[in-house]
């Protein structure tokens, strides 16, 4: 049976496992959400990528998988924002996290209708101000991080944000195992959110391939590029990330407007509605119109390397810890390891704090011993 950790975000979600499972685009459908979930931890979907219909469907799929709390990610900047919102709330969604962080009426409407609110953050300021405005928890991620990601690694951050909030704090960037699960908790965040350690899972929709493409990397394999769509990205570092690297803006600008009628013509979205998203980008991320147009590129650069296979066309989004996962577990198999390593790492832990009168306690399921740890037995002379 595995253990369990609760903290206050398994109190506030009403989940086993400290740990979630994050929205990424073209990667977190239902088998993933629902696999994470089943298996004690949060499943999250993500609807960026995903036309009204779709989200509608994929809710209904996971819910048919699971019975127990999923989340939804959203961008608070889409133009369709409030129906989703309507539909999450309508379906009883248990959590609804976003990338950018919804306004303070936004907040409160989900709230008001039983739905826990964890916004994506990157800086101390913007978990104050979500805080101020409601929000039930933060999702701090470091530069280590896949996709959109910062400049500050995460063993600076997380403890910038945990002393500036009073909410629950999960920590992303670079966690992959139980022992970091442990780092985080004593750090005092309230769990882990991981992408691409549960894109390396069986349960994960990503072309078998394009898996073994990431399981061959290494921890200097990954690079963080502005001429994905104008924002720093963290992929894997390709022969297409190469050439977009070296390549001039014009040819960019030229790909970005190509993709973005590609990208028109898969979803049904209108022209109108395009540009509008990009006026609220462009308004809430302070994005020049070249970033705007450029941004374009992200939904069918990914839709190429993560669900088409074709690594020639397409970008692979990668957080550092590609270079340090060697093998393809089931959800299950990976959320009871990483639980089991966390908690030998506490008992560890404990063990190491010793009083005058207290004697060793060899921690369990370890082969390392007191010497190793520092630890002696107490003088009995």
């Amino acid at each position: 049976m595995t253990s369990r950790i609760r903290t206050p975000l398994t109190d506030l979600v009403g989940i086993e496992h400290p740990i979630v499972q994050t929205g990424m685009g073209w990667v977190a459908g239902p088998r993933l959400a629902a696999a994470t979930s089943e298996a004690g931890g949060l499943g999250i979907l993500a609807s960026a990528t995903m036309t009204f219909a779709e989200l509608e469907v994929a809710i209904a799929k996971t819910k048919a998988h699971t019975a127990k709390p999923f989340g939804v990610n959203i961008r608070a900047d889409a133009s369709d924002a409030s129906e989703r919102i309507d539909l999450l709330i309508r379906e009883g969604v248990k959590v609804a996290s976003f990338a950018l962080a919804p306004k303070k009426d936004l907040i409160a409407r989900l709230k008001d209708a039983g739905v826990v609110v964890v916004p994506s953050i990157g800086a101390a300021k913007h978990a104050v101000k979500v805080a101020s405005w409601g929000a039930d928890a933060v999702i701090v991620q470091g530069g280590e991080g896949g996709g959109h990601t910062g400049p500050v690694a995460t063993t600076l951050l997380l403890p910038s944000v945990l002393d500036a909030v009073d909410i629950p704090v999960v920590a992303a960037g670079g966690f992959f195992d139980g022992r970091g699960l442990a780092a985080a908790l004593s750090y005092g965040a309230a769990g882990v959110a991981m992408g691409t350690r549960f894109l390396l899972t069986q349960d994960s929709s990503v072309p078998d391939e394009v898996k073994e493409q990431y399981l061959t990397r290494g921890l200097q394999d990954t690079v963080v590029s502005l001429k994905v769509d104008g924002m720093p990205h963290r992929v894997l570092n390709t022969e297409l990330v190469d050439r977009l690297e070296h390549s001039g803006n014009w040819r960019g600008l030229t790909a970005a407007v190509s993709n973005a009628a590609k990208f028109k013509s898969m979803t049904g979205m209108k022209w109108s509605a395009i540009v509008r998203d990009g006026l609220a980008m462009r308004k809430t991320k302070d994005l020049t119109w070249s970033q705007v147009i450029m941004a374009a590129n992200t939904p069918m650069l990914l839709k190429a390397g993560l669900v088409e296979g074709n690594t020639q066309a397409g970008v692979l989004a990668a957080g550092q810890v590609t270079g340090i996962i060697e093998d393809l577990p089931t959800v299950a198999e990976l959320v009871e390891r990483i639980i089991e390593e966390a908690v030998d790492r506490i008992d560890v832990l404990a063990a190491l704090r010793q009083s005058e009168t207290s004697s060793y306690v060899t921690p369990r399921n370890t082969n390392l011993s007191p010497e190793q740890f520092g630890l002696t037995e107490p003088d009995t002379a």
